[in-house]
C-alpha cells in the first residue's frame, strides 16, 4: 500500500472542499488583537456549526512544532515573577544580602538552612524556577521528535466574523508528543525540587557516558527562556 504523504492540513482541506467550504489559508500575526471563541467540539459538528453561521470559507492555518517546545515554561511572565518574589532589593540589603529574606538575590527567600547546622542550605524551588528546563531530562522519549521541529503538526480553523469561531487539530503523532510533555510538566508542578534533582541525574548520567565514548550530542540542561506557544495549550 502506498504510503500516505499528506500533511494534516492537506487532508483537514481535502474534507472542506467535500462540505462545500473554501479552505482559505491564513497566518495568525497578532493573537491579542483578535476576538476568539473556542469550540469544544470534533472536526464535523465544527463544520456543522460553521454552516449554521453562514460561513461560505473557512481560515486554515498551519501550526508547526516549535523547538520551544522541549522547554518548560510556567506560563509566568518576568513582571508577574518580580510582583510574586520582588527585584532582589526589597529586604534593603543592597544586593548583597546573606539574611535569606524574600526578594533577596540569595535565593529569593527559598533557602532554608538544614536541621543538622550544616553549612550547606537546601535549596526549594518554585515551578517558575524552572522555566527553560529541557523535558527531554525528564522525558527521554521527546528526543525522538527534535528531527520533527518545523514540521506541521496541526492546523487552527477559524470561521471568519467579528467574533472568530475556532479549533485546533493535531496530527496523531504530536498528540504523543503533547502527552510527554505534559507529564514532564506536571512532575514539574508538582514537586520542582525534586525533579530539577532527579534531572540533573539523568544529565550527569548522561555526561558521564559521553565522556567515555565519542558521542558528543548529549544536551546541557537548559537557560532556555521559553517563547509563547501559538498553540493553545490541550
Amino acid at each position: 500500500m502506498a504510503k500516505n504523504n499528506k500533511s494534516i492540513t492537506d487532508i483537514v482541506c481535502d474534507f472542506l472542499k467535500k462540505q462545500k467550504l473554501s479552505p482559505i489559508p491564513v497566518q495568525t500575526l497578532n493573537e491579542e488583537a483578535e476576538t476568539t471563541r473556542y469550540f469544544g467540539g470534533d472536526l464535523k459538528e465544527f463544520i456543522a456549526a460553521a454552516k449554521t453561521l453562514g460561513a461560505k470559507g473557512i481560515f486554515v492555518e498551519t501550526l508547526y512544532l516549535e523547538e520551544d517546545e522541549f522547554f518548560y515554561d510556567s506560563g509566568m511572565d518576568d513582571d508577574e515573577y518580580l510582583a510574586l518574589y520582588g527585584n532582589g532589593d526589597s529586604c534593603g540589603c543592597d544586593g548583597e544580602c546573606k539574611c535569606g529574606s524574600a526578594g533577596s538575590p540569595s535565593g529569593k527567600g527559598k533557602k532554608k538552612a538544614k536541621d543538622d547546622d550544616s553549612d550547606v542550605d537546601a535549596v526549594y524551588f518554585e515551578p517558575e524556577d524552572l522555566d527553560g528546563l529541557d523535558l527531554t531530562l525528564l522525558k527521554p522519549e521527546m528526543a525522538k521528535y527534535l528531527d520533527r521541529i518545523g514540521e506541521a503538526c496541526g492546523v487552527r480553523l477559524t470561521v471568519p466574523g467579528v467574533d472568530h469561531l475556532e479549533v485546533e487539530l493535531f496530527a496523531e503523532w504530536y498528540d504523543k508528543f503533547a502527552e510527554l510533555v505534559d507529564e514532564a510538566s506536571e512532575a514539574i508542578e508538582i514537586d520542582p525540587t525534586d525533579t530539577l534533582r532527579q534531572a540533573q541525574a539523568i544529565f550527569e548520567e548522561a555526561d558521564d557516558s559521553a565522556s567515555s565514548s565519542t558521542d558528543k550530542s548529549v544536551k546541557k540542561i537548559a537557560a532556555h527562556p521559553p517563547k509563547k506557544s501559538k498553540k493553545a495549550k490541550k
